[in-house]
């Protein structure tokens, strides 16, 4: 299952050239276009950077650990604002620096471990209660399950009840 892409190829590539061709202000094509002038910035600092190939969508990456605290090393020794650290190491979503750092200062090295997607393989290992089994109950069972059953519905009907009281009375 692919992404939603929010803007395509051919919207960002024509934004960028009305500000690297045509000479317009990002401003001026932040309004014409009625989007955030951060983003017009971000796509022609990739463009400049790395050409065309920026403005493609992106699969969702993954990245190392060890990658991680390089850029997060390189942003505190060189005092980095998060968009030049994106463009340096061709990252994109800048939001997710921000993550990283917060992961580490929170948890350490420990922060910076690539999380498992998906649903934890743990829950599928819980055991469900057993089915039926194949012996038939004794009578004394049988009315016991029957005397549960009969005070669960009695319950449902009391809220039941309930409900309806509420709604033909409601409280001023």
């Amino acid at each position: 299952m692919e992404r939603k892409v929010k803007y395509d190829y051919t919207f960002k590539l024509e934004c960028v050239e009305l500000v690297l061709k045509k000479h317009y202000s990002e401003e001026y094509v932040s309004k014409l276009k009625q989007i955030p002038r951060w983003n017009i910035r971000k796509w022609v600092s990739f463009y400049k950077t790395y050409g065309e190939i920026a403005l493609l969508p992106r699969i969702n990456q993954n990245y190392s650990k060890e990658f991680k605290l390089k850029v997060l090393k390189v942003i505190e020794k060189e005092s980095l604002s998060l968009m030049a650290a994106g463009v340096r190491f061709n990252i994109p979503n800048i939001s997710m620096i921000l993550k990283w750092k917060k992961d580490f200062a929170n948890f350490g090295l420990e922060g910076l471990e690539s999380k498992p997607k998906g649903k934890p393989k743990s829950m599928g290992n819980f055991k469900r209660k057993k089915s039926k089994s194949d012996k038939p109950l004794t009578r004394e069972e049988e009315l016991l399950k029957e005397n549960e059953r009969l005070r669960c519905e009695n319950e449902l009907l009391k809220k039941l009840q309930a409900l309806i009281q509420a709604r033909r009375n409601p409280k001023p």
